[in-house]
């Protein structure tokens, strides 16, 4: 029976292009910012689906959705998939949504071959994993993991001026569900690469073994407004020009280092953000990622010195906190080698490989073993309208998962 199941692709890709929908913006992406009303539309049409595909639908009190297909043997921990249904700003089609609504289609590949699993499988969608509107990213699948608490997460702000529980209570979605109190016998994700390598080498799934450490200096430099005509050049705080030549030594820094370093900023504040006034305030955000331990510490060292020595020679104050600090991670090999084996014998190049974005499985392996599948995007482009994977390599992927899910969740006698 296994040998003989499969995923509709067309089925799946419709699924996609019909949640492409709802947000959905004049350069073909999409914009369903966490607990927004257009995330509570995306969240109406899944659950939709899924008490259609037959599901049990749950919800917790951070708002993430469990979508659960019984098994013969309900008691066991549910062998789990999903990811995240919110968007960037001018997202993709894809990103975390593909996992989502692959997860589904096992499901409905399931029911369509009348095939009972021993263990009950989860499809969940995890709350807030880009983190666009409200503080911390990851947040469902950190609540989950006990990495934030859910006083925490419900008082926090959004950037309409709501807090998080509010949010959740306007759009429904405050479920009596215990954060992190449900049992997972584990967890796959499926996503899209955001990255060029697998349609670069040619490979249909990647095997994502590890996921790289990142780590945010949130760096403020207080210096002095003062009038730009009347102010002379030597007698000035600047705070950005020195957040400048802070940007350009930390970046010099992080090429130094090896291929693996990735250095982002990609946020800057400017205050009082006039043409006529010395800046006398400024505020970046430095996005440092590394696979080993030890090299992001060092780094991290390396660059807090070389901003302080700049702060002292322009004059300005400065303060560094780390609002995100999350060590690389190993997933688990037993999942690793099963997800080998379903696309050995499935038939599909891959290759393992490393993530180099954060993603809420990272959070669950805290708790239960955990990996990824990846698919090719094209050019490796994510986080923009134009993201784009081709049908048949979503479909792979979903075909991958389902195999995978079944080797863990047995079928039943």
């Amino acid at each position: 029976m296994t040998a003989e199941l499969t995923v509709n692709q067309d089925r799946l890709w419709q699924s996609l292009m019909d949640m492409g929908q709802i947000g959905a913006l004049p350069g073909g992406g999409c914009c369903r910012t966490a607990l927004s009303f257009e995330d509570k539309r995306g969240r109406d049409l899944f659950v939709g689906w899924c008490k259609d595909a037959g599901c049990t639908v749950s919800i917790d009190q951070a708002g993430n959705i469990y979508a659960r297909r019984r098994g013969r043997k309900n008691s066991r921990p549910a062998v789990a998939t999903g990811s995240h249904l919110d968007t960037q700003p001018h997202g993709g089609k894809f990103d975390g949504i593909y996992g989502v609504l692959a997860g589904l289609e096992v499901v409905r590949s399931l029911n369509d071959a009348g095939v009972e699993t021993a263990a009950p499988i989860d499809v969940i969608v995890w709350t807030n994993e880009e983190g666009v509107r409200f503080s911390p990213p990851l947040a469902g699948s950190s609540v989950f993991a006990g990495i934030c608490d859910i006083e925490t997460l419900h008082d926090s702000e959004t950037t309409d001026g709501t807090t998080v529980l509010q949010d959740l209570q306007s759009i429904g979605y405050l479920g009596p569900e215990q954060a992190g109190g449900r049992k997972l016998q584990c967890f796959v994700e499926a996503h899209i690469e955001q990255g060029p390598i697998l349609e670069a080498e040619g490979k249909t799934i990647g095997i994502v073994t590890r996921i790289q450490g990142i780590r945010w200096l949130r760096v403020t430099l207080t210096g002095q407004d003062a009038h730009a005509g009347t102010t002379p050049m030597n007698r000035r705080k600047d705070a950005l020009l020195g957040a400048a030549n802070m940007i350009s030594e930390i970046n010099a820094i992080a090429i130094a280092e090896d291929q693996e370093t990735r250095l982002t900023v990609g946020r800057l504040d400017v205050e009082p953000n006039s043409g006529a006034t010395v800046p006398g305030r400024v505020f970046f955000n430095c996005d440092l990622r590394h696979p080993e331990s030890a090299t992001l510490n060092r780094l991290d060292e390396k660059m807090e010195h070389a901003m302080r020595n700049i702060a002292d020679t322009f004059g300005l104050q400065i303060t560094i906190d780390r609002p995100i600090n999350v060590a690389p991670l190993e997933f688990a090999k037993e999942l690793i080698d099963t997800i080998r084996e379903a696309a050995d014998t499935l038939g599909y190049a891959n290759m393992d490989m490393l993530s180099g974005a954060g993603h809420d499985a990272m959070n669950v392996a805290h708790r239960v073993p955990s990996a990824m599948i990846f698919v090719p995007c094209k050019d490796g482009i994510s986080h923009n309208e134009a993201e784009s994977a081709t049908p048949a390599d979503l479909a792979a992927g979903a075909h991958t998962l389902l195999r995978t899910l079944v080797a863990q969740a047995d079928i039943a006698p």
